[in-house]
């Protein structure tokens, strides 16, 4: 039977073997299936999209109906503590296994297991447009529980660490009139600004210049300090990198190796032909 379960009671006390580590996020032979209507799948009544769809099984090819299966069979556990990175080219299913995770979508087969409650963060996650970025601060926190005054005092941290008033007052605008990168800017300083059992990033550290990526990358070193655990989808290997100690490679679906970041960037950049981004030296951290 397929499922999603969050906040599964015995989860924080599970030990695998003498493992100490604590999973947070386990998936267990996941499959996620998308159904997209084909020409006419639209067309009748309602109650007649509505037998459709309890007979979706034995009617699919008639009705016109394409599956995609876009994560094939995919298993992993996630601990706390860990930074992991999800990679793969483009449409190998990083992103719908992320909002998976976070929730968002049901799983086909197979089932994902969380500790805490996830949250997702994506660079086209959505706020008010029409709101100033003040408004949209308040909005954002209060959508992941935060109480107006645990907003309210971490609200000038969020502006100076988003850096979008370093060139105008620009929190005091609607959200419509900033850049694709200022808003995304602010959406991780919002998330940022929370411990999170289990933070999903997707492309964040993608934008903005080189100040404001260690910034973020410094952030999620402090999550991650602070017991949470963080996945991070990006195409930038070198935020993978900097960010990450395991990761994820997916393809086609498929989970295709799950290591050691050196270890999988290594196979992964000799089957895309990235020469790229080779391994540099880290920065030393403070012990």
């Amino acid at each position: 039977m397929a499922e999603n379960v969050s906040d599964t009671p015995s989860m924080s006390d599970t030990r695998v073997g003498n493992d100490p580590r604590i999973p947070t996020v386990v998936a267990d032979r996941v499959d996620i299936v998308y159904r997209v209507n084909g020409t006419g799948a639209g067309r009748g009544s309602a109650t007649a999209a509505l037998n459709r769809m309890l007979r979706r099984k034995q009617t699919e090819k008639a009705s016109g109906v394409r599956t995609v299966h876009a994560v094939k069979n995919v298993s992993f556990v996630a601990y706390k503590g860990e930074a992991i990175g999800l990679i793969g080219t483009n449409g190998s299913g990083k992103s719908t296994l992320l909002k998976a995770v976070a929730g968002l979508l049901p799983v086909e087969n197979g089932a994902i297991y969380t500790d805490g409650q996830p949250s997702l963060l994506g660079v086209n996650a959505a706020l008010m447009g029409d709101l100033t970025g003040e408004k949209n601060v308040y909005l954002g926190g209060l959508a992941m529980g935060m109480s107006r005054e645990e907003i309210k005092e971490r609200y000038q941290d969020i502006v100076d660490f988003s850096g979008i008033n370093e060139k105008g007052d620009f929190i005091t605008l609607p959200m419509r009139t900033y850049s694709s990168g200022m808003g995304a800017r602010l959406r991780f300083s919002i998330a940022a600004a929370k411990d999170h059992d289990v933070l999903l990033i997707d492309e964040a550290l993608a934008t903005g210049d080189a100040s404001f990526r260690m910034r973020s990358e410094e952030r999620i070193r402090e999550l991650r300090e602070r017991a949470g655990t963080v996945f991070l989808v990006s195409h930038n290997n070198k935020s993978i990198r900097d960010t990450c100690e395991r990761v994820l490679w997916l393809e086609r679906g498929v989970l295709r190796m799950d290591g050691p970041t050196e270890d999988v960037l290594a196979e992964y950049e000799a089957f895309t032909g990235d020469k790229s981004d080779k391994a540099k030296p880290k920065a030393a951290q403070p012990s």
